[in-house]
């Protein structure tokens, strides 16, 4: 059997087994290794080596750990917090809670989706958004589920669709592989060609909100984020909002989370509101809160490096390409697949894109799949995975943030329901859209 889909397969396994999703994606490179002809040393080799490809990435989720931490301390979050809980508890009536509900799904949805296009920061927002939130959603009883499938969407959906912030690199690296590979594409062409499987997603999404996790859930409530009554003043909530200014600029001029969050932080440190002496201790907290997600980023890219060195990502690309045919419609669906199996293994869409574009393309031309049709299998098979894989950050981050109180589980609770809710809609509308378009 493949390498790739053995060791994609055993890491998802032992992660719906309750395995941490760390030693899993150990497990599996193991296995894709050793079956790819890599050898146990070798395969060891490989994987301490992609180690080093996230170390940016961890060191950036621990200080924007301890940003979330410091920022909570100047009372912002529990102004929110409070501000929210008034408009719910005024009278006490139902219609008011209902509203409230329906504000803070659509606030976090507006938030996430503007964090891939209008100020694309990514996942940086959730470890200081959610977290503050968390009191009030159990208050609710908001099936956190639920808000992790509206995080995943918005992390997602906007990239695949609008071509600005990620969705430009995202478009840029798509339209330069597949003109590479033999198809010339107007970067233009992709936001049509993307609408039928973007389609997919928003389907998902309102049956997530509606009927899936419309009940609510019992959470209990745990003061993680210090949000026990802090006094605050209007100096320091002035001081938190440049701060918050202040890191998305850096971040953003420089393409830099770590310079982003450093600059956050001194910022609250320079206005008083943290004291010096207390900021050892916050980053500490705080990098505890995000240490998760650094792990599992560390793993997940020695996991990809061993999948890449196995040289089993073309040859599944050959093989499928080989079974297919001159039919048409099962070509359609097998490449979904295929580009389905790669994304969860390797966690990341637009590192896929340059595997699966230079077989797909060609393919596709020779079956007779017009322009169009072509650049949504491509760029369909590419998201693909993205949601729902253990490895990805479009699940890592809405974890971090809901479980910083050790009541939502990486896997049942955002992996299985973003899989369910999103990359099989994917699947079937991105078919679609290559039958019709």
């Amino acid at each position: 059997m493949n390498a790739v889909v053995l060791a994609v397969f055993t890491m998802l396994i032992l992660s719906l087994l309750r395995v941490n999703v760390v030693f899993a994606l150990i497990v599996g490179a193991l296995v894709g290794g050793l079956s790819g002809g890599l050898g146990i040393h070798k395969t060891i080799e490989v994987f301490s080596n992609g180690l080093g490809g996230s170390a940016e990435v961890a060191m950036s989720y621990a200080l924007l750990g301890g940003y979330a931490i410091a920022l909570s301390r100047t009372g912002l979050p529990n102004l929110i917090v409070e501000w929210i809980l008034q408009k719910v508890n005024k009278d006490g009536e139902t219609k008011a809670k209902g509203l409230s509900k329906a504000l803070i799904i659509f606030s976090i949805l507006i938030m996430s989706c503007f964090s891939q296009n209008v100020i694309p920061i990514h996942i940086a927002f959730i470890p200081i958004l959610i977290p503050p939130l968390l009191i009030v959603i159990n208050e609710f009883g908001i099936d956190r589920r639920l808000i992790a499938s509206v995080l995943t969407f918005g992390l997602t959906a906007p990239y695949i669709l609008l071509p600005a912030g990620f969705g430009k690199i995202f478009h840029e690296i798509l339209a330069d592989n597949m003109t590479s590979s033999g198809l010339v594409v107007d970067p233009a062409d992709i936001p049509r060609a993307m609408l039928i499987p973007t389609a997919g997603l928003i389907l998902g999404l309102l049956f997530a909100i509606f009927f899936s996790y419309r009940k609510t859930r019992t959470y209990k409530q745990h003061n993680v984020i210090k949000m026990e009554k802090t006094h605050y003043s209007k100096v320091s909530i002035v001081f938190s909002l440049i701060s918050i200014v202040a890191a998305l600029y850096v971040q953003i001029q420089l393409d830099s989370m770590i310079f982003g969050a450093m600059t956050g932080i001194l910022v609250i440190y320079l206005s008083g509101a943290v004291k010096w002496r207390e900021a050892d201790q916050l980053l500490t907290d705080g990098m505890k809160m995000m240490a998760f997600i650094g792990f599992v980023m560390l793993a997940a890219f020695g996991f990809a490096e061993v999948l890449k060195a196995t040289g089993d990502v073309d040859k599944l690309v050959e093989q499928v390409a080989g079974i297919i045919g001159d039919n048409k419609s099962l070509a359609a669906l097998l490449m979904l697949i295929v580009g389905l199996l790669v994304t969860m293994g390797i966690g990341s869409s637009f590192s896929t894109i340059p595997i699966i574009a230079t077989i797909f393309v060609p393919l596709s031309l020779e079956l007779g799949f017009s322009p169009m049709a072509t650049i949504a299998l491509v760029g369909t098979a590419a998201a693909l995975g993205d949601a729902g894989s253990p490895a990805s950050d479009s699940t890592l981050g809405p974890t971090a943030g809901l479980n910083v109180d050790g009541q939502h589980n990486h896997i049942w609770d955002t992996c299985v329901p973003t899989f369910l809710h999103y990359n099989i809609p994917l699947i079937l509308f991105g078919w679609i859209a290559a039958m019709i378009l």
